[in-house]
C-alpha cells in the first residue's frame, strides 16, 4: 500500500485540483438560420459560418 513521503502542500494539492472544474459549452446562435449550437461545430441543419456543409 501506498503511503505518502510527506503532506502536500495547499498549493500543490489546489493545482492538482485546477483541472477537475466542469467545463460548460459555450452555445452560439447562428446568424444565418437563427439554430441553437455549439460554437465552432457544425450545426444539426449541416450549416457552418452560414454555409451548407453537408
Amino acid at each position: 500500500m501506498a503511503v505518502q513521503q510527506n503532506r502536500k502542500t495547499r498549493s500543490k494539492r489546489n493545482m492538482r485540483r485546477s483541472h477537475d472544474k466542469i467545463i460548460i459549452p459555450k452555445l452560439s446562435i447562428d446568424f444565418y438560420s437563427g439554430e441553437l449550437h455549439i460554437r465552432h461545430f457544425v450545426s444539426k441543419n449541416g450549416f457552418y459560418k452560414g454555409k451548407k456543409i453537408f
